[in-house]
Order: structure tokens, then sequence, then C-alpha cells
């Protein structure tokens, strides 16, 4: 059985639609029982309700489970329970983070994971799903490679109101790019580029986007940044956060943020999320000077979260015990089985 937690939340619930459309039966969990009640779907799956703070109450809750697809962010705060719960009892973890210290967790736990039998694949969704099956499609052209720049953008569309509070729980932080194999801070936007997406090139600033972690165990290329598309005018302020982001990393600063996004809409209507689009471009080169680059157009970042999310929980048992990471499990071309995908190398 497939048991999505966080079943009630906004990508939750288009997780449940699709698999719905697609016949996949689910277990709904989250914390609270009402909210799980006003799932449309509540009435024909079964619903556990519980939390993640007692991990004997988790354990209960996951008999008869097979697949856990975990959606209840944000992840640096909910992962390490529910990934030690599947360990324990033998079950495959998935997830929908874009967090590099999730991704870095769960490779800390690939040994253990190896002996449980069971897949640590965090990252199912549009982080990192298309940028992973990018970064390996470019590994393949140039294998030699020890660079590797990936941006990513949106026509349309918008963020939920889950990722806007992992966002704001972040202010003031630095970002991260991987330099020769570690890891390491810089500050955001601390690099620029003019990224040719499909349509016209947009502006895009470095970002500590999850395939700083992920992107390594895919590839194995050492040097790594990502990037992502932003207004022109909205990088001076970013810039200016070195000078006050003492004042942001302030939990009253944060909190304020979290209730102001709160009170706002649970994410993108259906409308813009059909005429949304995600834009993917990624670059390689090596110590020649040589280069290749590539990009992606797929459907709206939150559209395809839902798809490949269920594709993988399918697939999942098929895989490797150990952590995994999307592209090293299912190849370079997965992405492009969602339809309305395409991929042009440059």
């Amino acid at each position: 059985m497939l048991l999505l937690y966080g079943a009630y939340g906004y990508t939750g619930q288009l997780i449940c639609d699709y698999a719905k459309e697609t016949g996949t039966k689910l277990i709904l969990a989250g914390r609270s029982i009402e909210k799980l009640k006003t799932l449309p779907y509540s009435k024909e799956w079964e619903v556990r309700p519980f939390g993640l703070d007692d991990p004997a109450i988790i354990d209960q809750n996951l008999k008869e489970v097979s697949v856990l697809l975990h959606a209840a962010g944000p992840f640096i705060h909910t992962a390490k329970p529910m990934m030690e719960a599947c360990i324990r009892n033998g079950i495959h973890y998935l997830d929908i983070t874009g967090e590099i210290g999730v991704f870095e967790m769960a490779h800390a736990l690939d040994k253990k994971a190896q002996a449980a039998g069971i897949v640590l694949l965090p990252g199912v969704g549009f982080d990192v799903v298309p940028t992973d099956c990018l970064a390996l499609h470019l590994k393949n052209l140039l294998p030699d490679a020890t660079h590797l720049q990936l941006a990513f953008s949106a026509s349309g569309g918008g963020v939920s109101r889950g990722t806007a509070i992992t966002m704001a729980q972040s202010l003031g932080e630095d970002g991260a790019m991987r330099k020769d194999g570690k890891i390491i801070r810089v500050p955001v936007g601390y690099r620029t580029l003019m990224a040719p997406f499909h349509g016209k090139p947009r502006f895009c600033m470095t970002i500590p986007w999850g395939d700083v972690s992920t992107a390594y165990y895919t590839t194995g290329i050492p040097t790594i940044e990502t990037y992502m598309g932003v207004p022109p005018k909205s990088y001076k302020w970013v810039k200016l956060q070195r000078f006050f982001g003492w004042f942001l990393r302030m939990s009253w600063v944060r909190k304020m943020a979290e209730n102001r996004i709160r009170k706002g809409a649970a994410g993108p209507s259906e409308k813009r999320r059909e005429n949304g689009k995600s834009l993917v471009w990624g670059k390689v080169s090596n110590a020649k000077g040589e280069s290749r680059e590539a990009r992606l157009l797929a459907p709206n970042g939150y559209t395809l979260t839902a798809i490949t999310a269920i594709m993988i929980a399918n697939r999942v048992k098929n895989v490797n015990p150990g952590f995994q990471t999307p592209a090293a499990a299912f190849g370079p071309d997965f992405i492009l089985e969602v339809a309305g995908t395409e991929r042009e190398d440059i």
C-alpha cells in the first residue's frame, strides 16, 4: 500500500487527484483528522491521522504500508522521523523536497537503507526530477565534465503556501554551491547569467537548489551551480540581503512572514497551472574548455510533481535499495515520459 502523508496540503491534494485519475489507491495521512475528512476521496480511501513526535505512533500507522510518499514540509523538520521510521519498518521512502539538507540526510542513511532493503528517494517532484534528468543527460553528452550549471524558471503559475513558508524559514541565510566535490556556503545571488530557456533568455541568479546535492550523486560532476530566473529589479534587493541578512534571520521577522503567507491562497489556480510551464536549462564543461548545453520545457511544477511522484511511487519497488536520485534510479529520459515535456540539445 502507498501512504501519502500531507494529503490535505496543496500539492498533496494534486497528488490525490492524479492518483485517482491513474487508478492508484492511497492511504491518506496527516496530523489533522478534520482536514483529512474534508478530502473528496476520504470516504473511499483509508484515512490515518497521526503526528511525527512519537516514533511508536508513526510505526503503528505505517503497518501494511510498502511505500511512503511524504508531502508535508518543511522537510528539514519532518523528513528525519519519517526516514528513520521507514528504515525501522522496511518501507520505501519518497518525498517532494528540494532542500539540500534533506538530500544530504538521506545520503548519510544510505547504508542503513541498504541493510533494511529499502529505497530512500527524496525529491520526486519538480524538486528535482527535471533538473536531475537534464544533469544526467548532459553528463552523458560530455562524460569528462567537471562543471555543471543548472537553471530553472517558470512561465505563469506561482508558488504554493507550503513552498513559500519553506522559503520564509530560510530568510537571510546564505546560498550554496558544490566546489570540487564539497558543498560550500556562498551569498545568495553571488553569480548571475542569462539562461537560454525555450522562448527567450531570462535573467537568473544562483540559489541553493537541491541539485547542489543530488546532481553530484547522479553525475559525479564535482563543481555545481544552480540558478533561478528572477526579475532583474528583484535581484537588486537580493544583493542588499548581504547587509541586512541578520535582520531577516530574526525569529519574529520570519514568523511575521509566515503569518502573511498563511493568509494567502493555498497555491496557483487550476487555470494558472494549465497555462504555466516549467523551464530548465543546463550546461556542462570540461577541463579542455569543451561544453554542451540542453534545455527542457515541461508542465507547471506542481502539476509535474503530482505526475512524477505517482510514477515513481508505482516503480520504486524495482529500484536498488539505498539512497537514490530520480535520474540515477530511472535514467535521464524518465522526465520525457511526462506528457508535454520536450528536451532540446543546444
